[in-house]
């Protein structure tokens, strides 16, 4: 397990959600979206999963994954690489279902915002329909790759 530094745990916290990737039966990546609703310092990381399809089974199949997150105005990003074990819903806790909760109608506050301020007024807030949360994804770090080019990497 590897430490997680603060500025790392920081930039995570600050991002909207992850890009979570597994590896498939044939041996190809597979990515999608997560909301981290917990980061332990000590190198263990929370994600929420909505939907137990192919990230669940190729977990099952194969632990090793990566969670990846850019910031494009800052030039900057992190890739952290692991084992994930898909954990049952009674792992949830509520304090978790509450954080998650409060990121996703963040998310669609400020969605709701940017929409007004632009006048583009939407019927469908994607946000609004995901269903509750399933399971959980606990990934225990065993790296981390600063995604920043080497002259702008902050140490």
């Amino acid at each position: 397990m590897k430490q997680i530094p603060e500025m790392v745990i920081e930039f995570l916290r600050a991002q909207g959600f992850v890009i979570f990737s597994s590896i498939d039966k044939k041996g190809f990546p597979h990515s999608s979206c997560k909301d981290i609703v917990k980061i332990e310092p000590a190198g263990k990381i929370y994600v929420i999963d909505v939907y137990q399809g192919l990230t669940a089974e190729n977990i099952k199949y194969n632990p090793q994954v990566s969670i990846s997150a850019v910031d494009e105005h800052k030039f900057m990003g992190y890739c952290l690489k692991g084992r994930a074990k898909v954990m049952a819903a009674d792992a949830i806790s509520q304090e978790l279902t509450r954080f998650w909760e409060d990121k996703i109608t963040s998310r669609l506050a400020k969605r709701l915002l940017h929409n007004l301020a632009q006048d583009k007024a939407r019927a469908h807030h994607p946000e609004a329909s995901l269903p509750k949360p399933t399971h959980l994804i606990a990934i225990t770090v065993e790296e981390i790759v600063d995604l920043a080019p080497y002259y702008l990497r902050k140490e």
